[in-house]
This record gives C-alpha cells, structure tokens and sequence, in this order.
C-alpha cells in the first residue's frame, strides 16, 4: 500500500506516556458526549418549545445550528490538531463544548439556545477528531489498535443510541436543561483527567494552517449541510434549498484547486490516492446514510403509530443500543482472520437484513417482531461495519495526517447521516401523501427502511469492488 511522506510525529511533552486504557478511556468519552448530543435534544424539543416560546422553524434549528457547525468545522479540527497539538486541540474543543452545554442549559431566551447549540457544535468539530486521533496515536497499529478503535466506534454507537433514552429519563425527572447541562459534570471531569494524563504530540513541525483553504471547505461544508437541512421544511426544488447545496458544491470545488496549488495545503489531494482513505470514507458515507436514520425513525414509529411514551421508546431500543456495542468489540476478533473488507461487508449485509425486516413493519406491530429483532439485526451490523472501516480509513496516512484523517472520517459519517436522513424524511413524506393515521405512517416509514436496506446493498459491492483485500488489525 502506498503510503504519504509527512513530518515525523513530534512529542511535545516529557512526561511518561500514561496507561493506555487512560488514554482510550478520555478519548472514547469525548466522543461519547458528541454523538450524544446529536440525539439527545430531540426528546427534549417539545419541552424547549414550551419555555422558550420558540417557533417551529426556531425549534428545528435547535438541532440544525450544532450539526451545521460540527460537520462545518470538523476538517479544520482535525489539520489543527496535527499542527497544534492533539491535547491542545482536545482540551480547547472540550472546554467549548462544556461552556456551551452551560450555557444552553441556562438559557432563558430562543436565540441564547439557539448560539449556545452553534458554539457546541464547534467545539464538537475540534473535539472529535481528537479523540480518534489521540486514540490512534497511543496504540500502536495491528490488533491492539483495532481493539481500541471497536471500543471508540462501540461507545460512539452508544452515544447515538442512548440518546432517545438519556433524554427522555432528564425530561421526565427534572426538565430539558438537563439534556444540556449534564455535559457540564461530565466535561468537567474528562477535562481534569485529559490535563493529567494525557501527554501532547503534533506533526508538522513549524508549519501553518492553510488559511484560504481552511476559510473555503469550512464555509463549504457549512452550506452543504445548511442546504441538506433546508429540504425539511422547503423540499428539494425550492430556491432555499438549491442555492446552498449551489453555493456549497461550488466553494467544495475552488477548495479542491486551492489545495492542488498550494505548497502546504490543509488537504493534501494525494490522500484520497490511499485506496485504504477513498474506499473507506465513501463506504462510511453510503453506511451512515442509511444507519444514522434508523434511531430517527424507530423512534418515530414507535411513538407515532404504535403509541409509546418517549421513555417507553428510549427503552424499546436499548437491545439496539447493546447490539451496536456487540458488533464493534466483536469485529477486531473478526478481522484478523478474515479481514478487514469481509467484516465491512459482512455488517453492511446483517445490516440490510434488519433493514428488510424492519421495513414490513405495520400499525399494530408486536414489540417483538417490529422493534426489537429487526434492530438488534441493523445495530449490530452497523457495529460490524464501522470498526473495520474507521480502521482502514487511518490504517495508510502518515501520523503527520492523522488528525485530517480522523476529521475527514468523522466528517463523512456526519454528513452521509444528515443527506440520508433529508432524503429518507422526503420519501416518508411522498408515500404518507400528508396522511397522519398511523397506517399511513407505517407506510411511510417502511418506504424508508427499505431504501435504507438498497442504499447498503449498493454499499456492500462498492466495498466489495474498491475496499483493500489486506488484514487489518493482525500483529
């Protein structure tokens, strides 16, 4: 495999390098806190709605403004931490996404939350590439590494699915601020541990940030996602939404000349020539596409046609949620032996299973049978799937790119969910035809699942035809 020249890794610290199940433990829950946040408002929407007086746009854009910032910003977070230091980077994205959690919490106004969610967001961006960085950076490659990296996918899964729950147990018991300042606690804590065990690296040394470069795909990636988000309320031939996915596409496009023309560009474009990084992102955009949509919508027909309580929904999905943890710690036992590309696939088809049967889902749907099996089927192939992958995207860079590799990584998971989940909401939209009886609701949500389950068959022969045949994780 080919591999990029870059500067050396560049210690910064003298201090003993501290356990490495210290260091996987900070880095898994910094990651955990940004994928819960993803998620864990969405309980909370109505409450926040009903204090705040915020309209439906206004409580829409509670969701929006983090995730336009963490998918704005997060290529930027990554370079920065290979320039400036990966601790650095991790303590300065922690901080911010801590403050926020402070402030959106007290917030006593719509627009306050509405910022207060923006700043999170960005400190999401810098945070998450760290954590995989830093994480990667303290184990060495072979099966440790890939062990390490099941633990982050397992806890980032985790993340995504407790959030339903987390939010409806914070709602219910005390109130909405909670789903924002039990971060504070949390953050505090990781913050302490990080500034005593974490030792400082970077790569690059002497080099600067690319200025024109950083300013382009940041405000191009914004636009993207603002334009993705605008399909929900304006649909996709609307001015509203066309001139950002426009605008978007087209700074995208100047970004890439930039960097084919600057000496120290922030994306070196020889990167995507790694087979590992190209195949492995796209495969992680096509999968996160379809997956991310699933807590969305199973939490929609569980509370929308078969009548559960937000709570009750939460705790519906928990054998989803342990099913996601089973797949990624199940996968680096996998990958030694048959290989890294095998379990890709192998989670994207046990995934499409559970998209097939989730989508002959019907109004009066047992909990079994339309709940349960169908998403411990989907949750434990997405754990199949993302271990391997996030292990081949940061398997052939350099370390002077490893931070740009985490940011690209966790930037095209972000942004495959957000496309898939605009897209799959105008498809449920399309079939219910504005019907809200729960058969048509059904209806609408099967569609869903079973273009979810094509999405990752087409998933499953790109990663056939492209992925590396080597092992990953061996040694």
């Amino acid at each position: 495999m080919p591999t990029l020249r870059a500067a050396a890794e560049i210690p910064v610290s003298g201090r003993s390098a501290p356990p490495t199940w210290v260091v996987v433990a900070l880095a898994c829950a910094g990651q955990f806190l940004v994928v819960l946040d993803v998620s864990v408002v969405n309980t909370a929407l109505p409450s926040m709605r009903a204090d705040l007086g915020l309209s439906a746009p206004g409580l829409q854009w509670v969701v929006n403004a983090y995730t336009i910032a963490f998918a704005g910003f997060m290529l930027l977070g990554g370079r920065a931490g290979d320039l400036y230091g990966r601790k650095r980077m991790f303590l300065i994205g922690l901080a911010l996404f801590t403050l926020a959690s402070l402030a959106g919490g007290l917030a006593q106004e719509g627009w306050q939350l509405l910022a207060a969610r923006a700043v999170q967001g960005l400190g999401a961006a810098v945070l998450a590439p760290s954590t995989l960085t830093i994480l990667t950076s303290a184990v060495p490659e072979g099966a440790a590494r890939a062990r390490a990296i099941a633990t982050w996918t397992a806890v980032g899964g985790g993340g995504g699915a407790a959030g339903g729950l987390v939010g409806g147990v914070l709602v219910d018991g005390l109130s909405w601020r909670w789903v924002l300042l039990i971060n504070v606690p949390i953050g505090a804590v990781v913050l302490a541990g990080a500034l005593l065990w974490l030792v400082e690296s970077r790569a690059g040394g002497g080099r600067r940030i690319d200025l024109p470069g950083a300013l382009l795909v940041t405000a191009g990636l914004a636009t993207l996602a603002y334009g993705i988000v605008q399909t929900e309320a304006e649909g996709w031939t609307s001015a509203a939404t066309l001139v950002p996915l426009a605008a978007g596409a087209a700074l995208i496009g100047l970004f890439l000349l930039v960097e084919a023309r600057t000496k120290a560009p922030l994306m070196p474009l020889k990167l995507f020539r790694l087979r590992s990084v190209s195949s492995a992102n796209v495969a992680m955009f096509l999968c996160g596409s379809a997956m991310f949509c699933m807590w969305f919508f199973m939490t929609l027909y569980a509370q929308n046609v078969l009548g559960y309580s937000p709570l009750d929904a939460g705790l519906a999905l928990v054998p989803s949620s342990l099913a996601v943890i089973l797949g990624s710690k199940v996968a680096p036992r996998l990958m030694p032996v048959v290989g890294a590309r095998n379990v890709a696939v192998l989670g994207a088809l046990v995934a499409a299973a559970g998209f097939g049967w989730q989508s002959t889902m019907t109004a009066d749907g047992a909990y079994l049978t339309a709940i349960m099996f169908p998403g411990i089927l989907m949750m434990l192939g997405a754990g199949l799937s993302a271990t391997p992958l996030a292990a081949l995207a940061t398997s052939g860079a350099e370390p002077g790119e490893a931070g740009l590799v985490s940011g690209l990584i966790n930037t095209s998971r972000t942004m495959g969910g957000s496309l898939g989940l605009s897209v799959m909401a105008t498809i449920a939209a399309a079939r219910t035809g504005g019907g809200r009886s729960p058969e048509a609701l059904a209806e609408g949500y099967a569609l869903v699942f079973r273009t979810g389950g094509g999405v990752l068959l087409v998933g499953v022969v790109l990663m056939l035809v492209w992925l590396p045949r080597g092992v990953v994780g061996r040694g």
